[in-house]
């Protein structure tokens, strides 16, 4: 199995969103890290990346 999974946190915006775009269109599964729920989701969506995960702290 050859299938790469990244970790970005502060993906939901600026160079965290960017890196995860690029990540994503390398085929990567990524994971994108939020403290803002709203804005993890609509980074996801637009990225078309794997799961969001935020902390509420």
């Amino acid at each position: 199995m050859n299938e790469r999974t990244a970790l970005v946190t502060g993906a939901n915006k600026g160079i965290g969103k960017h890196i995860a775009r690029l990540l994503a269109a390398e085929g990567l599964t990524v994971y994108v890290g939020s403290r803002d729920p709203g804005r993890g989701r609509r980074a996801v969506e637009e990225i078309g990346a794997g799961p969001a995960c935020w902390s509420s702290t």
